[in-house]
């Protein structure tokens, strides 16, 4: 029997990215998941090429909205019969120094990460409280552990998720709900790789394993977090970062 067999998970930004890559792995281990994202088509052909409306389900989504990320917990209950897992991952980078950063910028990364996370955290609990179990998962990053030039708003919202996980993981603990976080480092994905050659050498650089990591090697971590090999671990922050900032 694989890991997740028969569970449920959502996962948001599950179109792409991070959050499609851990949709992969969930697939692979036997959850089928529903994808919150707020592109519906890129979000729908991802669906598909996990394998289509048996496994996998794709709804429109933003995360600052309560709301609507009630409703796309409501459809993996509706749909799949249940919530198992929930994967907090949408995210978005404004990226600029203090000093040329606006209000704008600094409010918008903060209602997506840690309003967001706050929101699914929230509403996962709600169903999973009344099944007395359940795993949540909180996408921080290294840059809320060492904070990095130009995302003071990044860096705030991500250390502001490792704390909210260990609050929420105190608070739920004893319903049988797991919180835990994750912070990747230098992580191989369209975004990073568009970085100047010179930027990507000199993080590269600052990496002990020498390289950066894959999609998958987050979602393997996602993976073990949502499974019964990590049972007994709630309000923990694990780094992925291949040895850089230790």
């Amino acid at each position: 029997m694989s890991l997740l067999t028969g569970q449920t998970a959502v996962i948001t930004g599950g179109a792409q990215g991070l959050g499609y890559a851990i949709a992969e792995r969930f697939v692979s281990e036997g959850a089928r998941v529903v994808l919150g994202d707020l592109n519906l088509e890129a979000t729908q052909a991802a669906a598909e090429r996990l394998g289509g409306e048996k496994v996998a389900i794709a709804v429109q989504c933003n995360v600052v909205n309560l709301a609507e990320v009630t409703a796309l917990i409501d459809t993996a209950v509706q749909r799949f019969g249940g919530l198992d897992i929930m994967v907090n991952n949408a995210g978005i980078t404004r990226d600029a120094t203090l000093r040329k950063m606006t209000e704008e910028q600094f409010d918008e990364v903060i209602a997506v990460h840690l309003r967001g996370t706050w929101n699914g955290t929230k509403a996962a609990a709600a169903v999973m409280r009344e099944n007395k179990r359940g795993v949540i998962i909180n996408m921080s990053s290294i840059s809320g552990k060492v904070g990095l030039v130009g995302q003071t708003n990044y860096s705030a919202a991500k250390a502001g998720i490792v704390g909210l996980t260990k609050a929420a993981a105190k608070e739920l603990a004893y319903l049988g709900i797991r919180v835990n976080a994750i912070q990747p480092g230098l992580i191989r994905s369209a975004m990073t790789e568009a970085l100047p050659q010179h930027i990507w050498d000199q993080k590269v650089s600052e990496v002990p394993m020498g390289r950066a990591g894959e999609p998958d090697e987050v979602a393997k971590v996602a993976l073990f977090l949502a499974s019964d090999l990590s049972s007994y671990m709630t309000g923990t922050t694990l780094e992925v970062t291949g040895g850089r900032y230790v």
